[in-house]
């Protein structure tokens, strides 16, 4: 059978037995080289065997040789559509068109920790400040100068049937024996929300029928209720008209991006502020149901 042209990203990280993350490290680097199919990302065959046969062996360099130069290709983190947007508005700025990751919020800073994000999203909710994200980026990135900066700010809650029969209105209602929830995974936004409201409730989360039943984004907890696997899950309110489901607002949330204040960054973070003033940019934003703009482009926080 005739070799496949191109590979998936998780195609090649199968081949090459590492962790996608790795995969596109790789990619930002420059050492593999890949292109975009839409919002995919593909490494061609020739190129694959390429980067194989350059790792067998250590390179040296010797007076004549030049390593070749690649421009950087600026990488977002982030689940959420006005993130989607905001990567539009950026992509003719760049040198390099943006590669997005669709990662939840402590999962993205913890790239941005190991060098291979360079914005992020986050949305984590502090139930002993009650802040949100400035408690945990702080901690995380305490050696590293950066900027918190408001995309939107958006309303959380619970997804439920539509008309709501089973009287879902409180955090509490979702510990009721007659309650399934299906969850989000470990280092969400929506996973921290759900467990530090637990907490301050006082409930224990193996009362909570379905806690350990995960899905990856907010559409999919919204489409687990509408087709009746589960009774209620955590999301935002934008997702709930799509699904089909009711919604029940909990919260309003930040949903700030985090940058490191690098030289390497500079240019980046101009262009992140200056469209975030755009008034073209915040009339795409105004059309979308469930979020509020009084914060967006402010500097929630700095190092």
């Amino acid at each position: 059978m005739d070799k496949p042209v191109s590979y998936t990203i998780e195609e090649v990280s199968a081949l090459l037995k590492v962790s996608k993350l790795t995969i596109y490290d790789l990619i930002k680097k420059g050492e593999i080289s890949a292109f975009r199919v839409g919002r995919q990302m593909r490494i061609d065959h020739e190129d694959l065997v390429a980067y194989k046969a350059g790792s067998r062996t250590v390179k040296s360099y010797s007076e004549n040789a030049v390593p070749a130069l690649h421009s950087h290709q600026t990488v977002i983190s982030g689940q959420d559509i006005v993130l989607d947007l905001l990567s539009k508005h950026l992509e003719p700025k760049l040198r390099t068109p943006p590669l997005r990751l669709y990662m939840g919020s402590l999962n993205s800073l913890m790239s941005m920790y190991h060098g291979e994000c360079d914005l992020v999203s986050v949305h984590l909710y502090d139930g002993e400040t009650g802040q949100y994200n400035v408690p945990y980026v702080k901690r995380m990135l305490v050696s590293q100068p950066f900027a918190l900066i408001n995309l939107v700010c958006r309303n959380a809650g619970i997804y439920v049937w539509k008309g709501n029969p089973l009287q879902i209105k409180t955090w509490r209602d979702l510990a009721k024996p007659v309650v399934t929830i299906v969850n989000r995974e470990k280092g969400s936004g929506a996973r921290v929300l759900l467990d530090e409201q637990l907490r301050l409730h006082q409930i224990s989360n193996v009362n909570v029928k379905g806690y350990e039943t995960e899905v990856t984004n907010h559409l999919s907890v919204a489409s687990a209720v509408a087709s009746g696997q589960a009774d209620a899950g955590i999301g935002i309110e934008n997702v709930a008209k799509m699904a089909e489901v009711d919604f029940i607002p909990m919260i309003q949330e930040q949903y700030d991006l985090v940058i490191l204040k690098t030289n390497e960054n500079k240019h980046l973070l101009h262009h992140v502020m200056n469209t975030l003033s755009s008034s073209d940019f915040k009339s795409q934003l105004s059309q979308l149901k469930g979020y509020d703009l009084h914060l967006t482009g402010q500097i929630i926080y700095e190092t």
